[in-house]
């Protein structure tokens, strides 16, 4: 089976973005643009294809679950496969995708991992399943079947039936540290509007790039 999408085109016909529509700060760009995409119910604007490398490159989908202007955080289990490539090269780009709004933001940066205090504030947000699941899961490793992950969260939720559910040593949140941040808009003959941030001597300077 073969799948040839030649013929598979749209034409981008939303309004466009200009240098004076910018705020200068790009966090507070995002933040416009965020909004934006909530008021429009996409489903799930917080998600965001993120990218890293060791020796191969890897990506997948996390939720973005907040940023200012320190960056971007997301959370995982520190033995996965992901924070495994971090720890050796923490450097990531992450992607959100808004293609209902015709748009999407580009981020590349320097990752660390945040502070504990930061970890087990969110950790306790979260609805106590999601704590167990946490417990249970050994990300990344492979099991021989679903029912082997389902023993084991049976298991944890017996172990911490009593009392509040501990935050897990090897699960946390990263920080993406932005160096630069393009916004993309679609326009119609596919001449598209893209702005890119890229952070040079504490400050932000800003250049439109041709499609």
């Amino acid at each position: 089976m073969t799948g040839d999408l030649s013929n598979l085109k749209k034409e981008f016909l939303k309004s466009g973005i200009v240098r004076d529509d910018l705020d200068s700060n790009p966090i507070n760009q995002f933040s416009l643009w965020f909004s934006q995409a909530m008021e429009a119910n996409i489903i799930e604007p917080s998600a965001m294809s993120l990218a890293t490398a060791d020796d191969v490159i890897g990506i997948r989908t996390v939720l973005l679950k907040s940023f200012d202007d320190r960056g971007f955080v997301f959370f995982t289990n520190y033995g996965s496969k992901k924070s495994r490539q971090i720890e050796k090269r923490p450097q990531a780009a992450i992607l959100f995708p808004w293609l209902a709004l015709e748009r999407q933001v580009k981020i590349i940066g320097s990752v660390e991992r945040i502070t504990k205090l930061e970890s087990l504030k969110y950790f306790t947000s979260r609805p106590k399943d999601s704590q167990l699941g946490a417990w249970a899961s050994e990300q990344s490793s492979k099991i021989s079947s679903r029912s082997v992950l389902i023993d084991q969260f049976t298991l944890m939720k017996k172990k911490f039936s009593k009392g509040e559910i501990p935050l897990p040593d090897f699960w946390g949140g990263y920080r993406v540290i932005p160096q630069s941040i393009e916004f993309w808009q679609g326009r119609e003959k596919r001449l598209h509007d893209r702005f890119i941030y890229e952070y040079h001597n504490n400050r932000w300077d800003i250049s439109r790039l041709s499609p």
